[in-house]
């Protein structure tokens, strides 16, 4: 069977502490591959902040992984259009895919937040939920009173990566160098397209 990983996020942008928790889940769990899945319109985003526009993300992360084996950008949420719902992305996953085992990868930080998420049920009965731990963050409990009781789950973890794309849109925004934060290719596409500048 095969085993495909789900990593979403609004990548706004990618970096280099994405790029570690999807190659780190892959090798964790032996999946044939991670999909970075780009959010079209981020739900969680509306109201919050302007998000970069989705194709830019998209342009962003296509460049950052070009060179990773096992991790693919994905459009299925830009394609789709719209607000975007894991639950819409798993169902469409699942019916292009009917043998396939669908990990959803996600941070530790958004297990407390998933009974916020559309369609919950659906998601929990069609994954196998993989938390993300970062040492010196507090660690996921999978046991039978834990939050994650009611689904399939595991956690691995990941080495301490103090990365947060909101620094890095104030450092490109303020002509600060994005070295060894985003892949180099990733950079290089930020700057052709003008991404973050406080001019835009």
């Amino acid at each position: 069977m095969v085993r495909i990983g789900i990593f979403g996020g609004t990548f706004d942008p990618i970096h280099v502490g994405h790029l570690v928790a999807a190659v780190n889940a892959r090798h964790a769990l032996g999946l044939d591959k991670v999909l970075m899945v780009v959010a079209n319109e981020p739900w969680q985003k509306v109201g919050e902040r302007a998000v970069t526009p989705a194709r830019d993300r998209l342009a962003v992360v296509e460049a950052a992984v070009a060179s990773c084996e096992g991790i693919e950008a994905s459009s299925i949420e830009v394609d789709r259009g719209g607000v975007s719902y894991t639950a819409d992305t798993v169902e469409e996953l699942r019916r292009a895919s009917p043998d396939t085992h669908l990990y959803l990868v996600v941070g530790a930080d958004v297990v407390g937040g998933l009974d916020s998420w559309e369609r919950l049920d659906a998601v929990r009965s069609t994954v196998t939920l993989v938390a993300v731990n970062r040492p010196g963050a507090r660690s996921v409990e999978l046991g039978p009173d834990g939050p994650l009781s009611a689904w399939r789950a595991v956690s691995i973890e990941m080495p301490a990566l103090e990365i947060s794309s909101t620094d890095l849109r104030c450092r490109a925004a303020t002509g600060r160098p994005l070295d060894f934060l985003v892949p180099d290719a990733a950079i290089r596409v930020i700057r052709e397209r003008g991404l973050y500048a406080l001019d835009r």
